[in-house]
C-alpha cells in the first residue's frame, strides 16, 4: 500500500462550478453584418479567382468589395454599440466619487447620442447629394452606397438611444453587468 499524498484541510471534496447556460441572441444587425461579410468574402474570392486562375480579372469586383466593406463597417458599428464594446477609457470611474461618476456617465451618453445623431444627419445629406453621381463600373447611383452607410448609422442611433434609456433608468450608475471588466 503506497502512502497517500498530503492534502490541504477541506480538500477531501471536489467543488464543481457550473457555468450558466449561454444564450446566443440574434439581432437584425447581426444578420445583416453576417450576410454582408460573406457576400464581401465571395466577391473578394471571385476577384482572386478571376485574376490569378482565369488570368482575366473582373473589373467590378474591387469596387463592389470596397462598398461592401463600408457597409460592414457601419453595420458592425451598430453591433458594437448594442454590445457596448466600443473603445472606452474608464480610468476616471476609478478615482471619482459616485455622484461625479453618474454625472460623467450622463455626459458621455449625451455626447455619444449627439455624435451618432450627427452621423445620421451627415449620412442623410451625403446620400441625397450623391444621387446624381454614378458608380464607376455599374450605371447605378452612388446614393445606394451611401444609403447602406445611412442604414448602419440609423441602427447605431437606435442602439445608442436604447443604451441612453437603459442608463437613465439605472440613474447612470455603473452597469452591474460590466463591473467584472474593471480591475480593482
Amino acid at each position: 500500500m503506497s502512502p497517500q499524498p498530503p492534502t490541504a484541510p477541506g480538500a477531501d471534496h471536489l467543488i464543481v462550478v457550473e457555468d450558466p447556460d449561454v444564450q446566443i441572441e440574434h439581432y437584425p444587425e447581426d444578420w445583416i453584418a453576417f450576410a454582408l461579410f460573406w457576400l464581401m468574402a465571395f466577391v473578394v474570392f471571385l476577384q482572386f479567382f478571376s485574376r490569378y486562375i482565369l488570368n482575366s480579372s473582373f473589373a467590378w469586383t474591387e469596387e463592389i468589395a470596397r462598398y461592401l466593406l463600408m457597409w460592414v463597417t457601419f453595420v458592425g458599428s451598430a453591433v458594437a454599440m448594442r454590445r457596448r464594446s466600443h473603445i472606452a477609457v474608464e480610468v476616471l470611474h476609478q478615482f471619482l466619487p459616485a455622484p461625479a461618476v453618474r454625472l460623467l456617465n450622463f455626459l458621455i451618453d449625451v455626447i455619444v447620442l449627439g455624435f451618432v445623431a450627427l452621423l445620421v444627419w451627415f449620412a442623410w445629406q451625403v446620400t441625397e447629394r450623391m444621387e446624381i453621381q454614378r458608380m464607376t463600373v455599374f450605371d447605378l447611383s452612388m446614393s445606394i452606397v451611401y444609403g447602406g452607410i445611412l442604414v448602419g448609422c440609423l441602427l447605431m442611433l437606435w442602439r445608442a438611444g436604447q443604451m441612453f434609456i437603459a442608463n437613465a433608468r439605472r440613474g447612470w450608475r455603473p452597469d452591474p453587468a460590466r463591473q467584472g471588466l474593471i480591475i480593482d
